[in-house]
């Protein structure tokens, strides 16, 4: 399974409590684990990846495997570790202020 990390913000939206899991076979790669992450709960369509053109919404980054995949093809593979859920896809939201 491939375990994905929601920020708390939409953890709250979606009622989620720890991690959710993903079947592979609903796809490997970020677009696709979003996707099925926004079929499961609802409540999060438009919150990662913006309505239409599916983009990363600005204010939100994905990290699996201490690296920053925020601007990596979304339909690329997801590493190895992460399909095998060995490691997490953090879904992280952005910090800005002053």
């Amino acid at each position: 399974m491939i375990r994905v990390l929601l920020p708390a913000h939409l953890k709250v939206l979606a009622n989620v409590v720890g991690e959710v899991e993903i079947d592979p076979s609903e796809g490997s790669s970020i677009s696709a684990v979003i996707e099925a992450v926004e079929r499961r709960f609802p409540a999060l369509r438009g919150t990662i990846l913006r309505y239409g053109s599916r983009d990363r919404r600005p204010m939100v980054r994905f990290f699996a495997c201490n690296t920053d995949l925020s601007h990596e093809d979304p339909q690329s593979p997801l590493p190895t570790a992460v399909i095998d859920g060995e490691e997490p896809l953090l879904i992280v939201g952005a910090i800005a202020g002053g």
